[in-house]
């Protein structure tokens, strides 16, 4: 059955109208789905009762869910959501002085194995749908009001699943996260990280999107690369370089590198001199070196500080901009790489092998 929570309000004025309802009914059941945010068409009773029975026999709401929450040391809080046919997703919510932000997912699970990510090593299940993505930015968003007493003021497109392979789903619910019917967010702080989709890229570009776009480079040559992201050996660095100039090009917007320290892989001076070179043929405005975070299944380390301190002095002595990101919520499996570490592959696992 198809969801009520995917349509657009314009989407449901036309609706209303072909039913021979008035249009102010679309606003009316917008209302009860983004706002008072009910899990039941009944509860909407400023609807009449055969206008209820219609929508119900058309529509179900397949609203997302909290199934379970995590709170960290440090604050950030991990929310375990459960999908109408009983899947899950993980997401995050990250409280600063100066921020809260959500990391959210856009599949469940992830087809790019990348080596040192948790999620790579559950199967891609299938995508979310838009109205799933908004859901769960939606509860992130309760959260840092109740917990933290402030809306959310940044999204990360940081969690489980390459959003750039699931991009009509993931841009749809962009569009209505921004839109002044929705969060009303700025897409200026709302940021995609892909592991680097060239073709998609350059789609970001064509689309002329005001998000912000992250690479998640990690290794900055073609041989590196391979060894722990595969996705490298079909979108090598000089097609994500030429997608990154295009998707720069069309929308004047610069791009982040990601670079996750691996302690005797990528964390010499020659590693930093390759980056430095990918640094200069492409608007980056910023290079945000990553504390490794383990998880199970990878043998990974994290380098001693003195190396991570040299590493980040000779980037900044050679004029590049770079800041280091220290993990939040490590403590439980929530900081970056760390998502569906162990009990989320689990149950999913579970509930494929029972379908």
């Amino acid at each position: 059955m198809k969801t009520l929570r995917e349509h657009t309000l314009s989407e449901l004025e036309e609706l209303m109208l072909s039913w021979n309802e008035p249009k102010f009914r679309a606003k009316q059941v917008y209302e009860w789905i983004w706002e008072k945010y009910t899990n039941d068409i009944a509860e909407m009773t400023n609807l009449s009762k055969a206008l209820r029975e219609k929508l119900s026999a058309h529509f179900a709401l397949n609203t997302v869910s909290i199934n379970e929450v995590q709170t960290s040391s440090d604050g950030t809080m991990k929310s375990r959501f459960q999908l109408h046919d009983k899947h899950f997703i993980e997401g995050v919510l990250i409280p600063t002085d100066k921020r809260v932000t959500a990391c959210v997912s856009s599949q469940v699970g992830c087809s790019l194995t990348c080596k040192f990510c948790a999620t790579g090593y559950m199967k891609r299940l299938r995508n979310l749908e838009a109205q799933e993505i908004v859901d769960e930015v939606m509860l992130i968003n309760e959260q840092a009001q109740k917990n933290y007493g402030k809306k959310l003021t940044n999204i990360v497109f940081m969690g489980m699943g390459e959003p750039l392979l699931n991009y009509k789903n993931v841009m749809k619910a962009i569009e209505q996260i921004t839109s002044p019917d929705g969060m009303a967010m700025s897409p200026r702080r709302i940021t995609l990280s892909t592991a680097g989709v060239a073709k998609m890229i350059r789609q970001l570009g064509d689309d002329q999107t005001k998000v912000k776009l992250a690479l998640s480079l990690h290794a900055a040559t073609d041989e590196k690369r391979n060894e722990i992201m595969p996705i490298n050996e079909t979108n090598n660095l000089a097609a994500i370089i030429d997608a990154l100039n295009h998707f720069y090009k069309c929308t004047k917007t610069h791009v982040t590198f990601e670079y996750i320290l691996f302690k005797g892989f990528n964390d010499s001076k020659k590693d930093a001199d390759d980056l430095i070179k990918l640094y200069r043929q492409v608007p980056c405005d910023l290079v945000n070196v990553i504390e490794y975070n383990p998880i199970d299944n990878a043998n990974f380390e994290k380098p001693d500080e003195k190396v991570t301190d040299e590493f980040m002095a000779y980037l900044t002595a050679q004029k590049v901009n770079t800041r280091l990101r220290h993990s939040r919520g490590k403590d439980i499996d929530a900081a970056c790489g760390q998502l569906a570490n162990v009990n989320l592959r689990k149950l999913d696992e579970q509930l494929s092998a029972g379908n």
